[in-house]
């Protein structure tokens, strides 16, 4: 960042410590990740400085199929731009086995808004996963533009097991009847069948959307069942799991490629970042490498360690455990424990980033929450392994014990230090 420090010392300062915090703490929010040099030279690349509204492809009005041509954009001057997005749209359908894939969206809650008006209309009914028992945002909250355009109804967990029970959203869907069932979560730590979802969507005649943001690293990797059979339309970012750019992406079949373009651009947005869309790329290729598949399968066995290495430290973990990337501890109730806002801001003084969040049939509010959402991906890319998820699991314990102790969480964040010392993070921007 040579120029950056010459031309605006300031910004330049506040960037330096950022990568001074993500080197130094150990990064533990299930929604994050650190990319590669290569991703990060396209992300901060000229392709920044180009317009490309509209597609590399053109609809044939004869056949109605797509295809790669010049003049499928607005302004001139995108022939190698084209090539870029040709080589994200590709890769990606080679990764999930999609018939079509729209690489613009600007992030997943886009996405996701595309998606949702390609297939349905403003007032419909959506019967999707409730914020609190591990939903999204855009999942239908009052103050997202899901909860504000469509009818929203919840389904939840099942209160014994913290896991969804099928025949209990069965009958929740035969009652209202939805235009579309919407599944995938930001914070559950089972695996989801996405086929039960399927026979419920026939079931009702909906259409069935699947966000699968947090696990479309270990969908590409086949370490979780694919929602690309069953699902009419499936959305997710490309970071997370996935370890590429902030952005998202959509999947669909055919039958549906039209609109969710249409809806993308230009119903939801003008022109794509192609910067990030190189990224995107450069990211997917990564993504096809046997080098991918291992490091999912790591990402599976510290999350199964950390989740063990927490209860053997008798921790409550939402649903006894974890089927994924990650976890949610239980901190319990309003006036029986710290909340997870104060769990949270004990463990970042001690140099571990992770987020508080709701539990299934939480008694306190959202900003405050009774639980803390914990993820490997991050961790995994730095090179740590099983002994490693052993040794975070008692750094998290000694913040919880400690956690009103400013001198103790001090001496662990120096601890932390030395830890991630051992797993260098981007030694060559320093």
């Amino acid at each position: 960042m040579k120029f950056l420090k010459k031309q605006d010392s300031e910004l330049y300062d506040a960037m330096y410590s950022e990568l001074t915090r993500q080197t130094e703490n150990l990064e533990l929010i299930a929604s994050e990740n650190f990319v590669s040099r290569a991703v990060l030279e396209a992300a901060g690349s000229v392709l920044t400085n180009k317009y490309a509204e509209g597609y590399p492809y053109r609809w044939s009005k004869k056949t109605g199929k797509l295809k790669y041509e010049l003049y499928g954009r607005y302004y001139g001057g995108c022939e190698h731009i084209d090539e870029v997005e040709k080589l994200a749209i590709e890769r990606a359908k080679e990764i999930f086995g999609a018939e079509h894939a729209n690489v613009q969206p600007h992030s997943g809650s886009q996405a996701n808004m595309a998606a949702y008006f390609a297939l349905i209309k403003p007032g419909d009914t959506i019967l999707s996963l409730e914020l609190s028992h591990g939903g999204h945002l855009t999942h239908g909250h009052p103050l997202s533009f899901s909860g504000y355009l469509f009818n929203i109804v919840s389904y939840g967990v099942n209160k014994n097991t913290e896991q969804f029970d099928y025949t209990e959203i069965m009958e929740i869907a035969k009652n209202v009847k939805p235009q579309m069932i919407l599944t995938g979560a930001s914070a559950y730590p089972r695996k989801i069948d996405f086929a039960k979802f399927r026979e419920i969507a026939d079931e009702v005649g909906a259409k069935l959307v699947v966000d699968v943001a947090h696990i479309a690293g270990l969908i590409a990797a086949n370490l979780h069942q694919s929602p690309i059979p069953f699902a009419d339309v499936v959305t997710t970012t490309t970071h997370k799991t996935l370890r590429g750019p902030r952005g998202g992406m959509i999947l669909c079949k055919e039958e549906y490629a039209r609109d969710v373009d249409r809806w993308v651009f230009p119903g939801t947005q003008g022109g794509p970042l192609m910067h990030i869309i190189a990224a995107k790329a450069a990211a997917f290729k990564e993504a096809l490498t046997p080098e991918f598949n291992k490091y999912q399968k790591q990402i599976l066995k510290n999350a199964e360690t950390l989740a063990s290495s927490l209860i053997d430290r008798e921790f409550n973990l939402v649903s006894g455990g974890t089927d994924t990337h990650l976890m949610l501890i239980n901190l319990g109730k309003k006036g029986e424990s710290p909340s997870g806002k104060k769990i949270e801001g004990a463990l970042d003084k001690a140099g571990i980033t992770a987020n508080k969040n709701t539990v299934p049939f939480d008694t306190r509010k959202p900003f405050v929450a009774s639980g803390i959402r914990l993820g490997t991906p991050a961790v995994t890319t730095r090179g740590m392994k099983e002994n490693e998820m052993k040794k975070i699991a008692e750094f998290i314990s000694l913040v919880y014990q400690n956690y009103d102790d400013e001198e103790k969480l001090v001496e662990i964040k120096n601890e932390v230090k030395k830890f991630c010392g051992n797993f260098p993070l981007y030694e060559e921007l320093k």
